[in-house]
C-alpha cells in the first residue's frame, strides 16, 4: 500500500512528523499539501525551474484572495513579519481555500481539537465557515482576519430560511438575537443542507422541528430554575408631577430645607395659582400668569401689613383720648415718647416684613422660571 509520500511531492523530511490532512492537485506534478500547522506548495522540476517546496505557516493574521482570468492568488499576512503569497489555478480556488482556512482557524484557536470544518462558503465580501460546532462569519474584502463573528451551536435556538428569487436569507437565532446571512440562490441549497445537518448532528436530532421543540423545552427549564425575588417594598413613593397645580403647598405639612419665608412664599404662590385654575395646566402661559399673580399677591400683602400697623398706632392714640378723662376735667396729655417709640418700632417691623415679601417675591419668580425651564 502506497503512502502519500510515494507520489510526487515533498518528502518526509519536508513535513517532519506531521501528516497532511488535505492534498490538492495543481496541475502537472505540482501539489498542495495542508498539515495542521502549515501549507506546503510542491513545484515539480520543469524546463525553467528546479524542484522546490514552499512552506506557509498557518499563524497568519489575515488571509486575502484575489482572482485573475487564469490564476487565484492567496496572500497571508503575518503582522510585523510581512506577507507571503502563492498562486494556484483559478479552478482550484475553492478546493484550496477550504483546507487552508481551516488550518488558519485552528492555529488562531477559533476551532477546537477534534472540531471538523465541514464547508467554506465565499460570497463576494461574505465568508461563512460551517464547522461541526459553530458558524464563523467574516465580512470584508479579506477572506479572514480578526474582525469576525462566531455563533456556537450551543447558543442557537432556531434556524429558518427565507427564500427569494435572487438570494436566500438564512436566519439564525443565537443568544437571544437573530443573525441574517444572504446567500445567492444557486448556492443556497448547499449551505442550507450543510448548516442544517451540522446543527442537527450537534443536538443529535432528526429534523428542525425536533430541534425547535428541544430548544423550547430547554428554555422553559431555564425559566423555571430562575429564582423569583418576592421581597415586598410596599407601594413605593408617589409619582412626582411637574404640574404646578398638583404640587402640595400647605406650609403646615410640607417638609423641606426652606425656612418660614419659603413657606410664606409657597402659600402666596398657591393663592395665586388658585385665582386662575385653568392657567395652571398650561406650560409657559401658566408660569407667566402665576408669576404675575404671585408678585401682585405679595405686593398686596405688603400694603395690607402697612395699613394694619398704621391703624394699630392710631387705635392706641384714640384709646388714650377716650379713656374717661374728658368728663373728669382733665385734659389728655400729648403723645409721649413711648408712643413715638412704639410707632417707630411698628414702622421697623413693617419695613422688615416688606423686605421679607420682596425676598419671597424673588423666590416666587425664581421658582416660576425653574418650572418654565423644567417643562
Amino acid at each position: 500500500m502506497k503512502r502519500w509520500y510515494d507520489f510526487a511531492g515533498p518528502g518526509p523530511g519536508e513535513l517532519g512528523e506531521e501528516d497532511p490532512v488535505a492534498r490538492v492537485h495543481l496541475g502537472g506534478d505540482d501539489e498542495l499539501f495542508v498539515t495542521p500547522t502549515r501549507t506546503l506548495i510542491y513545484r515539480a522540476e520543469g524546463l525553467l525551474s528546479d524542484e522546490s517546496t514552499e512552506k506557509f505557516p498557518h499563524d497568519a493574521e489575515r488571509v486575502a484572495v484575489s482572482e485573475s482570468r487564469r490564476k487565484a492568488k492567496f496572500t497571508l499576512e503575518y503582522g510585523l513579519d510581512g506577507e507571503r503569497s502563492f498562486a494556484v489555478p483559478r479552478g482550484s480556488l475553492d478546493e484550496v481555500l477550504h483546507p487552508v482556512l481551516a488550518g488558519v482557524l485552528s492555529a488562531a484557536g477559533i476551532t477546537e481539537p477534534g472540531e471538523t470544518v465541514e464547508r467554506t462558503f465565499r460570497f463576494s465580501e461574505l465568508t461563512l465557515v460551517v464547522t461541526s460546532a459553530r458558524v464563523v462569519k467574516h465580512v470584508g474584502a479579506a477572506v479572514w482576519d480578526d474582525d469576525y463573528e462566531e455563533f456556537h451551536y450551543d447558543d442557537v435556538t432556531d434556524l429558518t430560511f427565507e427564500e427569494g428569487s435572487v438570494a436566500t436569507t438564512l436566519v439564525l437565532t443565537a443568544a437571544g438575537r437573530q443573525e441574517r446571512f444572504k446567500a445567492p440562490s444557486d448556492s443556497a441549497r448547499a449551505i442550507k443542507e450543510r448548516l442544517t445537518n451540522a446543527l442537527l448532528a450537534h443536538y443529535d436530532v432528526g429534523s428542525l422541528e425536533e430541534f425547535r421543540a428541544l430548544s423550547a423545552a430547554a428554555e422553559g427549564e431555564e425559566n423555571d430554575d430562575e429564582p423569583v425575588d418576592r421581597t415586598d417594598f410596599g407601594g413605593g413613593p408617589d409619582p412626582l408631577s411637574a404640574e404646578p397645580a398638583e404640587v402640595e403647598t400647605d406650609a403646615g405639612t410640607r417638609e423641606g430645607p426652606l425656612d418660614d419665608d419659603s413657606a410664606t412664599m409657597e402659600t402666596a404662590t398657591a393663592d395665586a395659582a388658585g385665582a386662575d385654575p385653568s392657567g395652571a395646566a398650561d406650560s409657559t402661559d401658566s408660569s407667566q400668569s402665576a408669576g404675575a399673580a404671585g408678585t401682585a399677591a405679595a405686593t398686596e400683602l405688603h400694603r395690607e401689613q402697612e395699613r394694619e400697623a398704621v391703624d394699630a398706632g392710631a387705635g392706641r392714640a384714640d384709646a388714650a383720648g377716650s379713656d374717661g378723662f374728658g368728663d373728669s376735667g382733665f385734659e389728655p396729655a400729648d403723645p409721649t415718647d413711648d408712643i413715638a417709640k412704639e410707632v417707630a418700632a411698628l414702622r421697623e417691623q413693617v419695613e422688615r416684613q416688606g423686605e421679607q415679601i420682596e425676598r419671597q417675591t424673588e423666590l416666587v419668580e425664581r421658582l416660576i422660571e425653574e418650572l418654565r425651564r423644567g417643562r
